[in-house]
Order: structure tokens, then sequence, then C-alpha cells
């Protein structure tokens, strides 16, 4: 462990210690568990170190969190509660940081981060990302300064119900209880993550589709890159909190435009230049809504995905609609053009096994399928042009680095891969 001194946080003054904490009510015994249920603050599955020192400041109850490459890392809430601190501009020896407070005069407190992703008052559930590790503030190189607090007094952490023992590396359980949906056209459950991965192509002379991710915290917003990668990635602001994000090409003008599915009142809302903006009530809450072309018009067409019969229904633009079965109730429905066509088709992802099954169907009215493994378990389902061929490619996004991992090949059912390329979307 000795190589992570040189990471640590120079110490604080006794003025910045109590920055962003609640006065308390009472004090808890420094070393009682806690009421609420942590988890560690990062991604479920990533192994980090923590550690501390007789005169680390607040307090050497306070975790000094490092792992190898750990610049740029999500940091996650430990549990769900409201932010009561998002400080994005460095004003103490804590850098850039966040507070949240759990309820039972119990928070949690992310210190030197080189971004932050929440704003004051925003309601956040456990696992979301809050911010990326950094070295802001008083540090001395990259790293996740981390207190747990009962009041003001930092305390013991606890982790998945157990103390965390200075100097350990521990794998994190923070891990959310129901996968979240995305892919092709869109997708998602009732209760997306704070960010959604996604790609398409949002700029008429981009020629492939572009890396995006659709953010949850206010502003609900889609985060797009842009063509030239030494530009900031692009906004739309659209939508309101628990949406799902579902983009299509609504008026036909060759570009893909803004739109989101709202389940609290089965809506899709769709804004583009040509049509301004549209509502159509389709399908039920608990679907997932897809888009895509069904008929090869150019314009993009709405979908749902029903888990429990494992079905597709699309819907054209003259309300009727075409019944598709396809895969297990648990799989994640994806949609892309996988024979250039012009057609959108339909597949789907199984998480576990990290397994695509693409349909097609061929000129004789033959359904076809097939199998293509990509990613590992875990990861989540995009689909782009990446090349701007004119046909879709398979891709995923792994939660736990946020990075992108785009297949290249001369098909979507290619056995031969020509190449792998990970990227990100680099946000704050």
């Amino acid at each position: 462990m000795g190589s992570l001194h040189l990471r640590r946080a120079l110490v604080f003054t006794g003025a910045t210690a109590l920055i962003g904490v609640t006065a308390p009510a009472h004090l808890a015994p420094a070393n009682a568990a806690p009421k609420t249920t942590y988890q560690m603050p990062f991604p479920c599955g990533q192994s980090w170190s923590g550690n501390s020192r007789s005169n680390h400041s607040p307090s050497s109850k306070a975790i000094d969190w490092n792992r190898t490459g750990d610049l740029g890392d999500p940091v996650v809430a430990a549990a769900a509660g409201t932010i009561t601190t998002a400080a994005t501009r460095v004003t103490s020896g804590y850098g850039k940081y966040v507070v949240i407070d759990h309820g039972r005069n119990e928070s949690t407190l992310y210190a030197h981060l080189n971004g932050v992703a929440v704003r004051v008052g925003a309601k956040v559930k456990q696992g979301q990302r809050i911010g990326r590790v950094g070295s802001t503030g008083n540090s001395t190189g990259s790293h996740l300064h981390f207190e747990q607090r009962s009041g003001r007094t930092v305390v013991n952490s606890y982790f998945n119900g157990k103390r965390f023992r200075m100097g350990s590396t521990l794998k994190s359980a923070n891990c959310a209880p129901k996968p979240p949906g995305g892919g092709g056209g869109g997708g998602g459950t009732p209760t997306p993550p704070a960010d959604v991965p996604l790609a398409a192509n949002w700029f008429r002379d981009a020629g492939k589709a572009q890396l995006t991710l659709f953010r949850q915290e206010r502003p609900v917003r889609f985060i797009i890159e842009r063509p030239n990668a030494d530009r900031k990635p692009a906004e739309i602001r659209f939508g309101i909190p628990g949406d799902v994000p579902v983009p299509g090409d609504w008026d036909g003008e060759g570009t893909v435009n803004a739109g989101v599915f709202r389940p609290s009142n089965r809506t899709f809302y769709m804004r583009s230049p040509g049509t301004g903006l549209k509502k159509i009530t389709f399908g039920r809450k608990k679907h997932q809504p897809l888009s895509g072309d069904w008929d090869g018009d150019g314009v993009t067409d709405l979908g749902i995905r029903i888990k429990g019969n494992s079905a597709f229904r699309l819907r054209h633009r003259d309300g009727s609609t075409d019944l598709v079965k396809l895969g297990d109730p648990n799989d994640i429905a994806i949609t892309g053009d996988w024979d250039k066509d012009g057609i959108t088709d339909v597949g789907v992802y199984d998480r576990a096994t990290a397994t695509f099954t693409l349909r097609k169907v061929d000129e004789e009215g033959l359904a076809w399928t097939t199998n293509i493994v990509f990613g590992k378990a875990g990861d989540l389902p995009v689909i782009g042009d990446w090349d701007g061929n004119g046909r879709d490619d398979l891709g995923v996004w792994r939660p736990a680095s946020g990075k992108f991992l785009k297949r290249i090949a001369d098909s979507p059912t290619a056995k031969t891969v020509r190449r792998v390329d990970t990227s990100a979307v680099d946000v704050p």
C-alpha cells in the first residue's frame, strides 16, 4: 500500500472540515453501524484500495480511495438521498465535491472530483453517477476522498453491512437491482440510470453515428460527441426526469432528432425542425420503447417491446402495427439495419451472456436469425453505423468504466471482426 501515500490529500484546515454538512441533532457512537445501508462509491464489480493516516483531515476515519489509472473514473452514490452540496468550483480544500443527505442524520461526502454531475436538491438513487475521480483542491494526486458522517462527525465506514478496514482492497457491490435498457433507436425501463447510452447520426455531414449519452439529471439532455473530437460534446435539452430516450428522424430530413417516451402517461414526445413537437400515446408503462424505419420510407416510426410475451409491436404511420416475437423476456430489445436495405430490423441482447440475436427478413419473406457474442456480461447494447457504410454495427457500453466498444466488421453478422474501437463521451 506504500504507493498510495503519494496520492493522498493534503491536510485540510479546520475551517474546511465541516463545509456542506448539516448540524447534528445528536451524535452517534463513532463505532456504531449506520442506519443507512451503504455500498462502495464506485460502480458494480470495480475493485478499489482504501486507506487513511493518523493526520488525515478532518478525520482518520475518512477514506482515500485509489486504483491504477483512476483519474476520471465514475463516482456513484453510496446510498439513495438528496444532494445538499454540489460544489462545481474550488473554494475549499475539498476541491469540487458532493454531499448527499441520506436522512436519519447520516450523510456522505465525495471530494477532489474533477467534475460534478448533480445539482443541489436533486434526488439520487444508490449507484447513480454523481461525478468523476479527480485531484482538485488540496490533493497531491488523483483519488476519491470519502466520508460517512453522523451529523458533523466522520464515522467508520460500512459497506454492504460490514465495517471497512483501512488498507484493504474491496470489490464494489453497488449493483442495480434490475438491468437498464438501451440500444438501437433508444430503449430502457421506466427507471433508467442517470446516463443511458445511445448512438445516432445527429449531424447531416458526419456520415456515421455519434456516441450519445442521455442524462436524466436536470437539465435532462442528450450529450452528443461531435465529429471533430477536439470540440466539446453537443447538448440537446429535451424531456424530464424519468423519460426514456427514443431519438429518430421524425421528418425524413436525413438526421436524427430528439425524442423520448414518458412512462407516466405512455406518450412519445418527438421534436424536429420539420414537424415541430409531436405526441403519440402508444404502449404501456412497463414496455420498452423503440424507434426505427419499419417500411423504408426514410421516416422513423415507433415501436415497443412487450416483455411478457417477448414480442415487438412495430407501429406504422397509419396506426397499423406488426407483431414480431423474438428472444426471452429478460432480453434487451435493439433495432438496426443489419443488411443495408433501408429497413430497420429488430434484435435482442442477452446481458448475462453478452449475446446479440439479430433478425432479418430476406427477399422471399423468410425470417432469419443469427447470434453474435460481443462484449462481456453486464454490458449494455449500443447500435450505430460506426464506419459510415449505411449498415448498422454492433457495440456495447460498459457501465463500470463509461466506455463504448464498437465492433467494426464487414457486416453485423460477420464472424471475422476487422477491429474493435474503444471510445467515450467525455463529459464531467
